[in-house]
């Protein structure tokens, strides 16, 4: 009797409960409160707080493989079961299965597996939904299928503000190697092209690249790419009017052309042609992009294209948050490197915004003042909330001033930017 008491009371989460679970967990519901009582990305932040909510209930397991459940059993004929397949000690278990290879780790995990124990539902979430890469390549069918690239079709120059502000992300990746100088900082240059990416504004990219690059930092990653994006209206304001004069801000853009569905229906192709040539590493993310954009753009498959813009991409948004927030268990997220991530995916933003914004005054310049430099700080791929806040500051110094459109041209070209930007870093670090 005594014997199953005990057995019931270590099976409790009370007697299991660690100080780091109990932070990630008051951090999860920080981004749930973030995301209900302000507003910040609720679509992501909420089921990512509550997704690392479940992950950290202790003794559930609900985010770790058949393996990391075999390791923290504490049966020892099954801990010397794995230890003899890596040929280690058991008390050398635990680092020799985190350096341990692709082979090892198979094998480790037809061990776990025939010894009865299973992956936790987020693991299996995460596995199929964001190792696989297909989430994020999902959001981006979705997101070409809301996006209507008028405005950059009818001002192609604007290309140009979407790729100035992608500047952050290379300033960025050096940032991250050069904390390596710091004590507690190791980061490889894999890892500092996923942090880098955050600088592009775009949490599906930073995703995508993080998946490939550095899974281990996803979490961390993500909560920084999509925190930033939801304070885009704190962040970018304060840059905008630092950079630009009052008379520069009140500028009145010419109403843009009308753009034709011809123009619009080879646009994608266009794109993905060019991807095709110069960049085919980024295929994945533009093909997804552009061929969600055709959806909408060709008039024929408005159920397809529904279906894009709704259901798929809500169900997507579902599964990606709950998986990202697998990846804030406290054992992985309370590091000093994670706080490396979050300054440096601060300064990312603060960069793009502020190069957005230059590249702006410079087409200000060569145009005899006819660009409003506002419209750069739109470079950043946050779609709409960028080029809202565009608009509104630029009403601030105009009331008559409506820079939306303008804006939602260099914003969607931030968007490609961002893929290209991540494409280029698989290109380079991905091969190595």
């Amino acid at each position: 009797m005594d014997l199953n008491f005990a057995t019931l009371w270590h099976s409790t989460g009370i007697a299991n409960f660690t100080a780091g679970q109990l932070v990630m967990m008051l951090v999860g519901c920080l981004l749930i409160y973030l995301a209900i009582a302000r507003g910040f990305e609720p679509l992501l932040l909420l089921p990512i707080g509550f997704g690392s909510v479940l992950a950290n209930i202790p003794a559930a397991g609900l985010a770790e493989s058949a393996v990391d459940q075999l390791l923290h059993s504490g049966k020892a004929e099954h801990l010397a079961m794995l230890a003899q397949s890596l040929s280690v000690p058991i008390d050398q278990l635990a680092e020799a299965w985190k350096s341990a290879g692709a082979e090892a780790h198979a094998a480790g995990k037809m061990i776990a597996t025939d010894l009865g124990y299973e992956p936790g539902m987020l693991y299996r979430f995460y596995t199929v939904a964001v190792a696989s890469g297909v989430a994020p390549l999902l959001i981006f069918m979705g997101v070409g299928a809301l996006t209507d690239f008028g405005a950059l079709i009818a001002r192609p120059s604007t290309l140009l503000l979407g790729a100035a502000a992608q500047f952050g992300i290379f300033a960025t990746l050096l940032g991250a190697l050069a904390l390596n100088a710091l004590p507690g900082f190791d980061f490889t240059l894999a890892d500092a092209s996923a942090i880098a990416i955050i600088g592009g504004a775009d949490g599906p990219t930073a995703i995508f690249l993080a998946s490939r690059l550095a899974p281990d930092l996803l979490g961390a990653i993500a909560v920084a790419a999509y925190s930033y994006m939801a304070l885009v209206p704190i962040i970018q304001p304060p840059i905008m009017k630092a950079l630009t004069s009052e008379s520069e801000r009140g500028v009145v853009m010419e109403q843009l052309r009308p753009v034709g569905k011809l123009e619009k229906i080879l646009f994608p192709f266009s794109v993905l042609v060019l991807c095709i040539l110069f960049l085919p590493s980024a295929a994945p993310l533009i093909g997804m992009l552009m061929f969600g954009n055709l959806l909408r753009e060709s008039g024929v498959v408005e159920r397809l294209s529904n279906a894009a813009q709704n259901e798929i991409i809500n169900i997507v948004t579902i599964f990606l948050g709950l998986s990202v927030g697998s990846k804030l268990s406290a054992d992985k997220f309370l590091t000093v490197e994670t706080l490396g991530i979050l300054a440096l995916g601060a300064l990312a933003f603060c960069i793009g915004t502020a190069t957005g914004v230059l590249m702006g005054k410079m087409m200000h310049k060569f145009t005899g003042g006819k660009v409003n430099p506002l419209i750069g700080a739109a470079g950043v791929s946050a779609v709409p909330m960028a080029a809202r806040v565009v608009n509104k500051v630029g009403l601030e110094s105009n009331h008559h001033n409506f820079l939306l459109m303008h804006a939602m041209g260099p914003n969607v070209a931030g968007v490609i930017g961002s893929a290209v930007a991540a494409g280029v870093l698989l290109a380079v670090v991905g091969g190595q």
